[in-house]
This record gives C-alpha cells, sequence and structure tokens, in this order.
C-alpha cells in the first residue's frame, strides 16, 4: 500500500476529490495548511499598507491506495491540481507498511 500526500491549491480540492472518486478512491483526509515554496507569499493592501503575506493558504490531501492503483491515483491527483502556475504544491509517495480497519479488525487491501 502507498500513503499519498499532496499539498494543493484550495481551489483544486473538488477537482482532485471527483477525480479520486471516479476511479474508486473513497476515503481521504483533508487539512488546511499554510506553507511556501518557490511562490515565496504575496504582497497586499489592506487600508492603504502593504502588507507581505509568507505563508499561503494550501491543502493537504492524504489518501492510502493499493499499490496497484497508486501510479493512476498519482497521475489523476497531478492532471487534477495542476494549473501551470508557481504554486501549484506538491505530491509525496510513502510506503504504508500495515493498514487495519478499527470497527471490523479487517487489514490491508481490506481496511481500505
Amino acid at each position: 500500500m502507498k500513503k499519498i500526500e499532496a499539498v494543493i491549491r484550495p481551489t483544486k480540492l473538488d477537482e482532485v476529490k471527483s477525480a479520486l472518486a471516479d476511479i474508486g478512491v473513497v476515503g481521504m483526509t483533508v487539512t488546511d495548511v499554510r506553507g511556501f515554496g518557490r511562490q515565496q507569499g504575496r504582497t497586499e493592501k489592506y487600508r492603504g499598507n502593504t502588507y507581505t503575506v509568507n505563508l499561503l493558504p494550501k491543502i493537504r490531501v492524504e489518501v492510502v491506495v493499493s499499490d496497484s492503483l497508486a501510479p493512476e491515483a498519482l497521475g489523476i491527483i497531478e492532471d487534477a491540481a495542476r494549473t501551470g502556475e508557481i504554486g501549484d504544491g506538491k505530491i509525496f509517495v510513502y510506503p504504508v507498511e500495515r493498514a487495519i480497519r478499527i470497527r471490523t479488525g479487517d487489514e490491508g487491501d481490506e481496511a481500505l
């Protein structure tokens, strides 16, 4: 199994969620996060004063999928989250040693 963690623009969440649902990924964890990379923040004006916002709002999407579904899920997240501009985000992939559904005790792919 693989854990896919994607940090994306908040405006792209619905596209990523529906694209993953289309291939059968039914569970995910979504977290509001803040961060910066090459985008390095932005400047905003408020009541005549200019402010630099260094930490930009992002969304972290975490899904655990079977090894066979991982390449397809990666491609779908990448395509759905891409705008082609700086700040589109990053995707990280981690191996998952074990998964257990607490309610039933199912393990492995059955727990997903």
